[in-house]
């Protein structure tokens, strides 16, 4: 018998809570895993990714994210929200919409592969 769904957003929400906490421990990356960001590979092995969330200066800037949307296709799971950035000023914080697919097959809750696209924009604080 397979993860329930519940699960495989779990493990999906574990890689969105690293962004923010700096702690990629507890993602269940599979060790061959990937990510690809804007169509560029920034992502080389679970293990590359797992340090690159607890170290990376690339997430630092990451304040919060919003409560993403998720949905539910075949052995992907897909993630939609806004990350919310340290950089602010007059007012305004930058922020990014994220629309991020974690492929994490049915039979587990192992993060496989990772595809994101965002699209910066600027907010009012």
């Amino acid at each position: 018998m397979g993860v329930s769904d519940d699960d495989r957003i779990a493990a999906a929400q574990s890689y969105i809570d690293a962004l923010v906490n700096h702690n990629g421990d507890a993602v269940p990356f599979a060790p061959h895993c990937v990510r690809i960001e804007q169509g560029i590979k920034t992502g080389f092995s679970g293990n590359h990714l797992r340090r690159s969330l607890n170290g990376g200066p690339q997430y630092r800037i990451i304040a919060a994210t919003t409560k993403p949307e998720y949905t539910i296709v075949g052995d992907e799971v897909q993630a939609v929200y806004n990350v919310l950035t340290k950089a602010a000023f007059g007012g305004r914080q930058v922020a990014a919409r994220v629309d991020e697919t974690f492929v994490i097959p049915a039979g587990t809750a192992t993060i496989q592969h990772i595809r994101v696209r965002f699209h910066p924009f600027v907010q009012r604080t």
